[in-house]
């Protein structure tokens, strides 16, 4: 229900509130910080991974710690950025670049949505000491996690790249 409830209120952020009628000129780098945080969440996610793989539990806890506190910090400066700025249009004249674009913005924010609280359950598991089942959630969680952290470095690069 919270996952719904921020997504609706994102959409509103995005879409339909309007923009400020001046904004500050540090407003302009907060894209870049975003794609920072999902770039440094991927890194964590990925050394995550490798730790737990090699059986390295504590390594494994403060990677994915990482990560997760680098997502919250992206969402905090993605809802600053666009309660500041609003909406980035991205041309839809460009052909495939565009499709490509759209196909991309669309999978990134639908899985970002749903998969919030299969993470935020994969921590409880976690922090509950449930390890028979945190596995479970976390092989659903990782991989999309990690694809939604890639994707929105690879959305930035869009939007810097072809919008106006």
């Amino acid at each position: 229900m919270a996952s719904a409830a921020a997504a609706v209120f994102l959409i509103w952020l995005v879409y339909f509130k309007p923009a400020a009628a001046e904004q500050q000129a540090w407003v302009a780098y907060l894209p870049w910080c975003n794609a920072f945080f999902n770039a440094l969440s991927a890194y964590h996610l990925a050394r995550g991974w490798a730790a737990i793989r090699g059986r390295r539990i504590l390594s494994h806890r403060s990677h994915m710690l990482s990560a997760l506190v680098s997502s919250t910090i992206f969402l905090l400066s993605y809802i600053t950025y666009h309660a500041l700025h609003g909406d980035t249009k991205f041309p839809r004249d460009l052909g495939w670049i565009s499709k490509l674009y759209f196909f991309t913005l669309v999978s990134h924010v639908g899985l970002s949505i749903l998969i919030l609280p299969v993470i935020l359950i994969t921590f409880a598991l976690a922090f509950m000491n449930k390890f028979t089942v945190h596995p479970k959630f976390g092989r659903i969680a990782l991989p999309v996690w990690l694809y939604v952290s890639v994707t929105g470095v690879v959305i930035v690069f869009f939007l810097k790249a072809f919008a106006s």
